[in-house]
Formats: structure tokens, sequence, C-alpha cells
């Protein structure tokens, strides 16, 4: 997608605060109800266990309590205290007043009773909670001070102490299946705010998407696009903003388009308007030529011919700006069109050639000459001999096509001026621009090899000088 990874999209991200936060809620909600629940219960259970201790006590300890009747009573109040399922326990001890209670006997209870707790309980009612072998139980022990005991046995006055423990293993699962509850509440709890923060973050990113598309578009060159508004709030205001932008940046690049094109007719019109007065003076000029003293008459053809062919080079320019360049393809067989050139241009014999002979290409004849002939006269211009000029064989991304190279051994191009090289009026240095070059042969050669659906590129030689590298396709275009 556009904007990058889908995991790490706006959109996700929206989606994943939002769904962290309902999490952080939900959990938190859950711990809070977790703890309520456990208290209650807790409490509830504790209750109820304390409760029927009192009452059992209350309901069978009389008030008068006969002699010889401790063993019947802790043995009453066992029974009446403890359940079949042994989930609660009782053990009734007896201790007379400043000594120790004693430990009730092994198996009597779930737990063992702390010394600490039998001390308390044997001035009120002690409830307490604690862990046994990983198991959780409720202790419960009190003093029976409700009953007097017979003059004859005094010695029995001493109080009964009743311990009881209740095992909370039904609770600790009743707590274990509402975790599990509460863990699928916040599942789903946790899908449906998942699934709301997609919805959210989709409807609040569509104003996003919208500008991401117009920009998109934009940089494409539909320099009418616009975004739709809706709604008053920020994201509106900022399409309202891109829309004025959109709009500025039109009327920029129309009236640039428009500046471009009169300059473009201009040097075209100009081009042509000069033509005719050049052609008539350059027959003048041949007539100059001739005179017994031709110095000055030199000096005006070399000027007039320099002249004309910057005209011719304009005119050019101005086809391949307009759009109006063709090819005209032929076959070509490159080391006799190659010769041909060196031969029109008086250079045969100072290019040293290396060009397969069997080599066949379909190009246009007449935009091949002009670029052999810029490169060669390029590297005699501003370079130094020898020039050499090879030709091979080359596929580029699968396309069958072939290399010219022209190399001199000049003083090359300065790495910074590698890019500008085939710049229109581009000449390096002072040398370069009292040269007799008009500034557009380099230019114009890219322009037929681009027209080729070919290259040509500019770099530096291995040892000294400038080495220029045409391609082409040798089916004429790609």
């Amino acid at each position: 997608m556009p904007v990058g990874d889908s995991m790490t999209s706006l959109r996700m991200r929206t989606a994943a605060a939002f769904t962290a936060v309902a999490l952080l809620a939900s959990v938190l909600a859950s711990g809070v109800g977790y703890v309520l629940v456990r208290d209650a219960m807790l409490e509830r259970t504790q209750d109820a266990v304390a409760t029927q201790v009192r009452q059992t006590v209350e309901r069978l300890v009389p008030v008068q309590m006969p002699a010889n009747a401790d063993r019947t009573l802790q043995a009453t109040l066992q029974a009446a205290l403890r359940t079949a399922d042994q989930r609660q326990r009782a053990c009734v001890v007896t201790s007379p007043p400043g000594r120790p209670v004693p430990s009730p006997a092994p198996g009597c209870l779930h737990v063992p009773v702390p010394a600490v707790f039998a001390a308390r309980a044997v001035r009120a009612m002690v409830v307490q909670r604690v862990r046994h072998l990983g198991r959780p139980y409720l202790l419960v022990g009190t003093s029976v001070t409700i009953y007097r005991g017979s003059a004859v046995g005094a010695q029995r006055t001493s109080p009964p102490i009743v311990l009881v423990s209740v095992s909370l293993d039904r609770e600790a699962a009743d707590l274990r299946s509402f975790i599990r509850a509460m863990a699928m509440a916040d599942a789903a709890a946790l899908l449906f705010g998942l699934g709301l923060a997609l919805a959210a973050a989709h409807g609040l990113l569509r104003p996003v998407r919208r500008l991401g598309a117009g920009a998109r578009a934009l940089a494409e060159g539909e320099l009418t696009t616009r975004v739709q508004v809706r709604g008053r709030d920020e994201l509106a205001d900022l399409a309202h903003t891109f829309n004025r932008a959109a709009g500025a940046l039109e009327t920029t690049v129309t009236e640039l388009r428009a500046l471009e094109e009169a300059a473009r007719g201009f040097v075209a019109d100009v081009s042509h308007e000069l033509r005719t007065p050049l052609t008539a003076m350059t027959a003048l000029t041949d007539v100059l030529e001739d005179e017994p003293d031709p110095t000055a008459a030199r000096l005006v053809v070399a000027g007039t011919r320099r002249l004309g062919a910057l005209v011719e080079h304009l005119i050019e320019i101005s086809r391949f700006d307009a759009g109006a360049a063709a090819l005209v393809l032929d076959d070509v067989v490159v080391a006799e069109a190659i010769a041909a050139v060196l031969d029109a241009r008086g250079w045969t014999g100072q290019v040293a050639v290396a060009a397969p002979g069997d080599l066949v290409v379909r190009v246009d004849p007449r935009r091949f000459d002009v670029i052999v002939a810029n490169l060669v006269g390029n590297a005699f211009r501003h370079g130094r001999p020898p020039v050499r000029l090879e030709v091979r064989r080359a596929e580029r991304d699968g396309v069958p096509g072939f290399e010219l190279s022209v190399a001199d051994a000049g003083p090359g191009v300065p790495d910074d001026l590698l890019p500008l090289i085939f710049d229109r009026f581009f000449k390096a240095g002072a040398a370069r621009s009292q040269s007799a070059g008009s500034g557009l042969g380099l230019a114009i050669a890219r322009e037929n090899a681009s027209l080729h659906g070919g290259t040509l590129e500019a770099s530096a030689g291995l040892q000294a000088g400038a080495v220029f590298t045409l391609w082409l396709p040798v089916a004429g275009t790609r």
C-alpha cells in the first residue's frame, strides 16, 4: 500500500491505541470486580460459620452445667459443628485459667491451631483465614462462658474452647469459575473493542486517505485534483488548505507552461526568420572567399557558418520541444555509416575505429549521423588525440542492442560537471565557452538517442579524457 507497511500504518496504530485502552479498562474492571466478589464471598462464608458456631453454643450449652458433664458437652458440640462431608470440622478443648490452651488432637481439624490464635479465642470469638498445604481454610475459635458450674464440680468451671475449621475449596472453585468467566468476558470485550476501534479508525482516517490520494494525484501531474471537504473540524480545515494549495499550484504551473510554450515558439520563430537572410549571407560569403585577400572574408564565412549551425540546432531543438521530431527508420550497417560520417567531415584516418562489419541495425540514418558527428566532433574540439570509436553488441533489460563509445585523451570533464554535460548551451570553462560549438550538440545527440529508445551517457576515462557511451536497440525503438 502507498502508506507503507499495513502493521505500522496510522490506522493500525490508532486501532491498537483504542484497543489497549479498552483492554486496560476491562482488566481494571475485572480486577476490581474480582476483589469485591472474593471479599463478599469470603465475608459471607465467614459470617455464616461464625453465626452457626455462636448459635450452636448458645443452643447446646445449658446455663447451669451439671457435674462431670464436660466430656458429654465436648462430644455434643463437636458432633453438632461437624459436617458429614468433612468440609467443616470441630474440636472442643478445655484449659484451666492461666494455662496455655492445649493443641487439638491430630486430624481433629484441617489445620494446626497457632498458639496466638488459641490464646485470643479464650477471650473472644476469633475468625481467621489461613492456607495449609496450598489450600485455603477458615479457622474459628471461641470460649464457652455462658454457663455456671455446680458447687460439687467447681473444678469444671474451666471454660471449654470451641475450635472450628472450614475448608474453603468450594469458594476457591467458585472464584476460579468467576475468573474464567471474567477472562472470557474480557476476551469478548477485547474483540468487540478491536472491531469498534477499527471502525472508528476507518472513519477517522477517511479524510486523511482522501488527502493522500489527492497528494499522489498532484504528484503525478493531475493539477485539477481537489478533495471533498466534509464537516468543520481540523481535518476539514486541512482539506480546505490542500485545495487552496492545489489551486495555487495549478495556476503557477499553467502560467509557467504558457511561458515555456511562448519561449519555445519564440525560439522557433526567430530561428526560421534568421534562416532566410543567413542563406543569402552564406551565398555572398562564398563569393567573398574568392577575393585575392580572403582573410577578412574567411572570418565572415566562419562566423556566418557558425551562426547557420546555431540556427539549425535551434530549429532541431524546437522540434524536440514541440514533440514534432519523428524517426525515419532504415536498415543501416553500423561500420559503413560510421565511415560515411568520418569521410563527410574529413576525419577519415584521424579516428581509431573498431566496429564489427556485420552489425546491421534499424535506425534513422540522418539522426544516427548527427549523434556520431556530435560525439566525434566534441572529442576533437575539447579533447586530444588519439580519438577512439568502438562498437560492440550489448543487451539491456533483455533488449538486444549495441554500444558505441567515443573516447579521447584530453583533460576530461570534472566529476561535478558530468551531470550537466548534456544541458543546453552548457560549456565547461573559458576554453569551451570560446569554442566554435553552439553548446547544443550533445543535447541534440541525447534527444536523438532517447527518440530511438536508447541512452547517451558521459563518464571519465580510465586514464584520461572523457568517454561518451551511446546505447541503441537494434530494432529501432524499444
